[in-house]
């Protein structure tokens, strides 16, 4: 009798020490009694694409992928999704029967849902949105957000000609204006959203003044370590709407898990306890 082999996914990145996602997807396993395996792999940039093709020639469905990268993972895949080609890099790669490979980005699903989770009267079609940094997480927000009808969205990075870059990429889509000016930009704004590293174990705190943060403002941390930034903090003394960063963690895995286990898993309060933990 032939023995039932395990599905196998991984997360790739460096560093990759502090990822919950092998917890998580080992929870939904557990939880959907299915036969398989999710483990961390630390890789180098210039090993990315030999790591892929090993792991494609040893059976693994497929992988996410994290800093530093989901450039990489859009450029070696033979196909990709709208998504992750409009936003410019993938997060999620299934390895088909063919051993071709699949990219898709899961980052902008993963911002929707958090939000309309918690919030289900969101609507980002009012006001304006502004957007803190100008990597690849903003990407995926901005992408998520325009998709989502928003009309203005404001884009500020410390280092202006990365914003410039995403304005160029963009067009007439968004807006882009100095970090100086956060404070007078921000006061007008429905959305805040934080794409940067700042506040991650609360170094680097986003120099901003609490006053600024509108009262009826949605402000959205994708940080989620400590899981209630300083900006959140903030948001929350004055009355704001407050939406953490592990919630979009959560919800990006759904797409990845599904493609590679074959059963659609449950984003749970208990999960998120696991996870905090």
């Amino acid at each position: 009798m032939d023995e039932v082999r395990p599905r196998l996914a991984a997360v790739l990145g460096n560093p990759i020490s502090h990822s919950k996602s092998p917890r998580m997807h080992n929870y939904w396993l557990k939880q959907n009694k299915l036969n398989g395996y999710y483990i961390p792999i630390k890789v180098e940039l210039e090993s990315f694409e030999e790591t892929i093709q090993a792991l494609v020639s040893m059976g693994f469905s497929g992988v996410n992928v994290t800093i530093p990268h989901k450039l990489s993972a859009l450029k070696i895949a033979d196909e990709s999704s709208s998504t992750a080609q409009y936003i410019g890099a993938a997060n999620t790669l299934t390895f088909t029967q063919e051993n071709k490979i699949y990219a898709d980005n899961t980052d902008a699903y993963g911002f929707i849902n958090n939000i309309k989770c918690k919030y289900p009267d969101w609507n980002p079609k009012k006001g304006t949105s502004v957007v803190l940094g100008a990597g690849g997480a903003s990407r995926a927000v901005i992408a998520a957000l325009l998709s989502e009808g928003s009309k203005k969205i404001i884009v500020l990075n410390r280092t202006i000609e990365k914003a410039e870059a995403l304005k160029k990429y963009y067009g007439n889509k968004i807006t882009v204006e100095s970090w100086k000016n956060i404070n007078e930009v921000v006061a007008s704004s429905s959305n805040i959203i934080n794409t940067t590293s700042l506040g991650m174990n609360n170094e680097s705190l986003i120099a901003i003044n609490p006053n600024a943060i509108p009262e009826t403002a949605l402000v959205s941390d994708l940080v989620y370590t400590p899981l209630e930034t300083n900006l959140l903090k903030m948001a929350k003394n004055r009355g704001s709407r407050t939406v953490d960063g592990l919630g979009m963690l959560i919800h990006q895995g759904v797409p990845g898990f599904e493609a590679w286990f074959g059963q659609k898993p449950l984003v749970t309060e208990e999960l998120r306890k696991i996870l905090i933990k």
